[in-house]
Formats: C-alpha cells, structure tokens, sequence
C-alpha cells in the first residue's frame, strides 16, 4: 500500500478565527496551487489577511524550524492574531515597498546581472598587462588559475578575478569608494545664520549630527560661543571650520536637572564632523542626514562608473565592463548572445556556459517591462513599482516548488501594456508547483485570479469581513459584491464633467521649454491651467523626469525669483504662485503622529477640553491635553500607546500599554469630559465619523469642518489616533490635501505622483471627487497615471513615449483622452480606446 493511500493531500490552507487588525474573527480556505486574488477597499483588511495571517504565519513556522542561533539574525515576524492555520506552506511576500537600497546597489547588483557580466570580464575578457598596458588576447589562463604572458613586455601577470572586478569590493574606484560620485563638504552650508552665536545653534552640524556639547568644547578652544557668528574673528572662524582635534577638559551640566560632570572631549571642527558623519554612512537613509551639507559630483577619476583603473581593464568586443554596465537590459540581451562566437574556440563551451546563465533573468526582466534600464542605474532612482519587478524576477528565477507567494499590489507602476507580462510571469510561479496570494485592485489582473476573496464591505471598523469568494463568475453574481460590477464591465469609473475640446485652454496654460536631459529629449510642452491633466507613457517614458525634475523645480524657481535648472530653458505660468507635489511618501516619522495631530483636530480638541469647567477647576490648560508632552499622558509609554518587549532570538513585542491599554492617557484624562460624556482618549478611539457623530450638536464649527473633509476625502474610517505612518500611499496623499480643500486655488498648481495606487475603483471616485473640488477652487491639477479610470476621466492627456529609455522620452500626442485614442503612435491610447468604448 503506498503513503499517499494513507494520506490525502491538502488542497487549501485553512484559516480560523483571524483577527489581525479590524478582520472580524473571519474563517476562510485559501486554495493551494492556484493565483488567489484578494479584493476589496481601501482600508477593508486585504492586507491583513494576505501580509498579516497568511505569510506572517508561513514566514514564522519556516523560521522556528531553524535553530535559535540563525533565528536571532533574522528580521522575524511577530506570530499573527489568529485561532489556526492549518496547511500553510513557507511563505516570501513581495511588498508594496520594497527596503531603501543601500548607497553601492544598483540595477545591475539587485537583479545579479552584474555578477554574471564580472564573471565574463574576468574569464572572457582580453586583459591590460599591469606593467606595459597591453592588451593579451582571450585564454583560459584566468579560468585556470595560470599566469598570462603580455604580447609586448613579455612578463607575466595574472588576470582579476570576478571579485577584482566588483566595485563594492576588490574593483572599488579608490577616489569615491565605488558609489560612482564625490561628495565634498559645502562650507557655505555649515552656518546657515551667522546672526546667531554658536550657543543659539549657528553650527548647523553640531545641532544635528553632533553632541550638544561640542558648543562648550569650541568656548575652551578660544572661540566666542555667545556673540553673533557674524563678529567672529577670521582666526575664531577658522577654528570652527578646520580647527585641530585636540582634547579638552569640559564641565558639562544636564540639560535636564542640576546635574554636572567633569568630561575630557575631543574637538570635532564643523567640517569633519560632517565628513565623520558621511564615512559612516551606509545607506540612503544615513546620506539624507548629511546631504544638506555636501555637494555631490561625479567622480573625477572614475567618470561616475564606480570602477578602479584595473577594473575597468578587461575588454570584450571593444568594451570595458563601465562600458557593458552602460548599456540598457534591452541592449545588453543583444548583444550577449554574440559574445561566444568573439571567443577562441577553446573558450566558446565556458562562454556559451556564462551567456546562458543570463538567458532567464533578462528576458524575465524584460518580460515585466524593465528592458529600459541601464544596469548602472542607482537603485535609489528607481520607482517603488520597478524594485517591486525586480524583486518578482528574481523570485521567478529560483525556481522554487511548494512555496506560497503573497504579492502586494504587483501592478503598482505598471503601464496596461505590461500587465500581460506580469501575469505571464505569475503563472511561470504557480507552473512550477507554487500557491500565490495577489492582493490588487486592478480588474485586468483579478479577472486573471483562480480565485477570488474580497474583504468588506466597507473600510476599517466597518470591514474585516469575507462578503464574497469564488471564481471570478461566482464574485459577479454575488449580490454582496462591490468589486463584481467592475470586473463584469456592467460599471467603470465615470464621475466628472470633462471640458470640452474647444474650451480647454480658456484659463490660460503653463508653457514649459526643456533640453535634453537622461533619456528625454527636447520639449515644449502645454498644461491647461483650471484642468485635470494626465501624464501618461510606459515605464521609463520620461513622465516622472518632464513632471518631478522639469515642470515642478522650474516653476518653483521662477515663483522664488531664481535661476530655473541647467536644462530648462523657459517656462510661462502667471498667476501660479505655488507648486505642489503630493505624493504616497508616509506622514510623519513615528506612531507619535496621528490622524488627529495631522489634521489639526488635537489641537481644537485640546483647546475644547481645557476651557470645560472641570479642566478649569483642576488648572489645565490645552499644553496639558497633549499625549506627547502633557501631563495628562501616560507615565509608562509615554504617550505612545505601545511598549516593546526584548524577547532575545525571538523577534522583539510590541504591546499595548498595559497601563492605558494604547489610548495614549493617564486614568486623569478620562475625568475630563466633552459632548455630553465623552473623554479626549475615548474620542481618540473613534473613526472621523464617528466623532462627526458624536460633536454634531456641540458648538465645535472648526472641528466639525476638519472632521467633514476628513469624510469627503474617503477617510472617515480612519480612527483619530491612528498612527500616520501606517497609512497606505493612497490615504497619505488624499491626508496630505485635508487642509486645502477650502481654500481658493487660482494660484495652485497641484502634482500627484500615481495617486491612485493602491485604490480600489470605487476609491478611484472618491478621489475623482477629491480633484475636482481642488479645480472648482481654481487649482491646476497634473497627475502622472497609468490607472485608466483616472486617464480616461482627464480633460488633456499629454503622453510619453514611444517607449521607455533611449526609446523614449519624446510627447507622442497631447489632447483629450478621444484625441490620444486616436493616435496611432500612441501604446498608451490603445488602452484608452478600449476604455472609452465601454462607456
């Protein structure tokens, strides 16, 4: 009798009793073996299922079958709120926002690309004789570990190794340390206010990136801390700026109590305690804290390709790796396949062997519509969608069989077009045996599920629940189903009057003139002032570079009477005297911001509280109210709500606080009532609408109002406390426009960079309405999209293309979304047509 006889296979993984965030206890089966789409609305609990039950739980149980010592150095994640789950298998998510790459990773190393053009350099490659620099012809001496004699001098050499020739190793350009640029300290940028004396901070280094007391050991190197930096003399001066790193002896005292201590310290002048800052710097992160005082320039000595001299040795086909790391994955997959046959008969087998290891990983690459990057391109410039993509490539390429794959939202940045290209690729996944779980509001991308679960009905407290599941025909005829009519066609998204053709430039344009810059070429481009603008165009158009690096600094140059950038030649906007950028960037820094503090709710509320008669009577005042700083807030969190348990080789625990259970507040604070018989941190506990409720017959007009646009925003099932920078892109962006929504815009150019990302389609109507009331206020609004609910709801389409890259970088067409439909060079207005003919 066989084992299989005995046991039956499971077929779905069993999820109950989950209650992560606000899902209501939910039981569910999630099908094993097939692409399980995820719908709902914002806010519904998607991703607390998908990220937060599912992978939390598959990602743990593959982590505790490690031994403690490799768990400790592992980033774990915390066990999920949930009774069981039976039948998960190991678990790789692939997030919305992939981590901040470090300051040495590129294109090239994220996809492991380089690695293999190292290896064909240092194998292939016609070498550079160290002694005579000449060039030896292609052998098998490097593979073999054997010297290579040079054809001019005669003497011997070996060749670099692959490690030799990476430039976050061995082939680092020794001038910029292999990040391609030079960062020299900006002295002018070091005393921003020479008004001030350096007790008030004038030192703008030693406020930020070192110890206070850095102000008392300056005083005993012999310079006046307490006048105006302005009457230091050239000597003072230039103690602050290059003096020596001599040690002194200091009388330090506390900033808080009376406290006082005897220190030696060393003496860290203005300018290396930037330079000390940089040198330990290790990621983008770390550089942000410094770059305020630095100038960046391309290295002088490397050209900006990172490479040593000897790195960039090595020649194939007329070309130094810098030369190869140049070229474009569409480029590169061209010209690869070739390199065999340049090879000496001996070697083609080796070279053949190097080639088509790289076979995969570029057409995967090119199959999700990255073939326009160059493998020198800095991580750090890439949008969060193309790091998403290179993440799913390379979780392709491995090949792995039985693991369950969580994607979150996979179609963030793509262009329709390349839609077909993820979904092939999603299906290479489950081809070779895998489960994967895609959450994603695109219908193209749902109607391609298996299976479909959608969260619901409605956003926070009011979701959390499964009001569907089936195949994609079973959601359309549910009668619970929000998401069905989108899928079926039977409803798109339709919500704005758009001008007419004739009248769209009746209020006036912003003209814009560029010259080249990256892959963009020439323009003179037309905004309709008063309008909803759509920037449209595949991957690497040139949409964020015409947008976020021409039309936005120019304008804002011109608005402050400066220079416009290097490669604009004019731009044309009278009356425009602000531009914004709103973009899905987080709000705030940490838990301490809130919905309430952001909207400028607390601080009415505060004031409210401290003119009741019982805040009176105790002496309270509105400061006292504050959970950051008040002394109503809670002594043992500290006004967070949360403490954090060190659980050694177990991931660390955040908890609520066992003292005010996460409200923020002292047992006092609860004494103090409002609106009949409510407390400020119970009021923080509620939704915006249902503090709408609750302060409907108070006399509180401004929070009334705050609260109301909180509401027209699509954010009333945001709680008041809850922590900003756990918003998604799409709440942070509409949050970001709570305070301009009542005020004339005539003046305002609005930009938003993808705002529908992470928006269900009926989401994308609330945002619809959203804009709209910014241009019936008077404002300009430009969003660069590639969601075609938005496009097709713009008045005037300005589209990028024809492809991305060197491909790209042109305007195709400019005109109404008819007008870009019927454009034959336009990829873009392909899917507007197909959109437009189901209205």
């Amino acid at each position: 009798m066989k084992r299989s006889d005995h046991y039956l296979q499971p077929t779905h993984i069993q999820v109950r009793g989950a209650r992560v965030h606000n899902l209501k206890n939910i039981d569910v089966d999630i099908p094993l073996g097939q692409l399980v789409g995820i719908a709902g609305v914002s806010g519904s609990g998607k991703s607390s299922l998908a990220l937060g039950t599912l992978y939390a739980e598959g990602s743990r149980r593959y982590l505790d079958a490690l031994s403690t010592y490799t768990r400790r150095r592992i980033s774990q994640t915390g066990r999920a709120t949930v009774d069981e789950v039976l039948h998960v298998p190991a678990a790789l998510a692939l997030r919305q926002r992939p981590g901040i790459p470090g300051v040495h990773s590129t294109f090239g190393t994220s996809t492991e690309l380089l690695n293999y053009l190292r290896l064909m350099f240092s194998r292939l490659g016609s070498h550079a004789c160290p002694h005579c620099g000449a060039h030896a012809e292609p052998s098998m001496n490097v593979a073999l570990m054997l010297p290579i004699t040079c054809p001019s001098c005669g003497r011997e050499f070996f060749g670099p190794g692959a490690e030799d020739l990476a430039f976050n190793s061995g082939g680092a350009c020794p001038t910029c340390g292999g990040t391609g640029v030079v960062r020299r300290v900006d002295e002018s940028s070091l005393v921003p206010d020479e008004s001030l004396s350096i007790d008030e901070g004038a030192v703008a280094p030693w406020n930020t990136l070192m110890w206070d007391l850095m102000k008392q050991v300056a005083r005993e190197m012999g310079v006046r801390t307490d006048v105006p930096f302005s009457q230091l003399t050239p000597e003072e001066r230039d103690i602050v700026f290059h003096g020596p790193a001599e040690k002194k002896h200091i009388l330090y005292k506390a900033k808080k109590g009376d406290n006082f201590a005897e220190l030696d310290f060393t003496y860290f002048n203005a300018v290396y305690t930037v330079e000390n800052a940089l040198a330990k710097a290790k990621d983008e992160k770390g550089l942000a804290r410094v770059a305020r005082f630095l100038k960046e320039e391309v290295c002088p000595d490397c050209h900006g390709t990172r490479l040593s001299e000897r790195a960039r040795g090595p020649v194939i086909d007329g070309m130094t790796l810098a030369d190869a790391t140049a070229l474009t994955l569409d480029e590169l997959a061209t010209w690869v396949p070739g390199v065999p046959t340049l090879m000496p008969e001996s070697m083609r087998p080796m070279a053949q062997t190097i080639c088509d290891e790289m076979a995969e990983p570029m057409c995967r690459l090119q199959q999700l519509g990255l073939g326009y990057l160059s493998l020198d391109r800095a991580s750090s410039t890439l949008s969060t969608g193309e790091r998403q993509r290179v993440q799913l490539a390379r979780a392709v390429r491995n090949r792995t069989c039985g693991v369950l794959y969580v994607l979150d939202e996979p179609s963030i940045g793509l262009h329709p077009s390349n839609v077909e290209g993820l979904l092939g690729v999603v299906d290479d996944l489950l081809a070779d045996g895998n489960s994967v779980v895609l959450v994603d509001h695109d219908v193209r991308v749902l109607r391609h599920a298996d299976h479909i679960v959608e969260i619901g009905p409605g956003s926070g407290a009011a979701g959390g629940r499964v009001i569907a599941q089936g195949t994609v025909d079973d959601i359309v005829a549910s009668p619970a189903t929000r998401i069905g009519p989108y899928l079926s066609g039977a409803r798109r998204v339709s919500v704005r009057e758009r001008a007419e053709g004739s009248d769209l430039f009746a209020d006036g344009r912003i003209h814009l003139d560029t010259d080249a810059i990256h892959t963009v070429k020439p323009l003179s481009v037309d905004i309709p002032r008063g309008r909803l603008t759509a920037v449209t165009g595949v991957s690497g158009s040139g949409k964020t570079t015409l947008v976020l690096e021409s039309l936005i600094p120019a304008l804002r140059a011109a608005i402050a009477g400066e220079a416009l950038p290097a490669h604009v030649h004019g731009v044309e906007a009278d009356g425009i005297a602000r531009a914004n950028l709103i973009d899905a960037t987080p709000i705030g820094a940490n838990v301490r911001s809130t919905v309430g503090t952001y909207s400028g709710v607390l601080d009415d509320l505060r004031r409210a509280y401290a003119k009741t008669a019982d805040a009176r009577e105790r002496g309270l005042k509105a400061g006292a109210f504050s959970y950051n700083t008040g002394s109503l807030r809670c002594p043992t969190c500290d006004g967070t709500g949360q403490i954090s348990l060190d659980v050694q080789f177990l991931p660390d625990v955040d908890i609520p606080c066992p003292d005010c259970g996460g409200a923020r507040y002292g047992r006092e604070a609860y004494d103090i009532k409002l609106a009949g018989d409510i407390s400020l941190p119970e009021l923080l506990s509620y939704t915006v609408d249902q503090a709408s409720e609750v302060l409907a017959e108070t006399a509180l007009r401004t929070v009334k109002s705050k609260l109301g646009i909180l509401h027209d925003l699509g954010l009333g099932y945001l709680t008041l406390g809850e922590a900003t920078p756990a918003l998604s892109g799409g709440e942070a962006q509409r949050l970001k426009l709570a305070s301009e929504l009542t005020r004339k815009q005539n003046d305002a150019l609005f930009v938003f960079d993808e705002p529908t990302i992470g928006l269900h389609p009926l989401d994308v109507e609330v945002l619809l309405g959203v804009l709209q009331r910014l241009i019936d206020n008077g404002a300009t609004v430009v969003v660069i999209e590639h969601d075609l609910d938005m496009i097709a709801n713009a008045d005037y389409i300005v589209d990028m293309g024809p492809s991305g890259g060197e491909g790209g970088g042109r305007i195709v067409c400019a005109g109404t979304p008819e007008e870009v439909a019927a454009c034959p060079g336009s990829i873009t207005g392909r899917y507007i047509a197909e959109e437009l003919g189901g209205r």
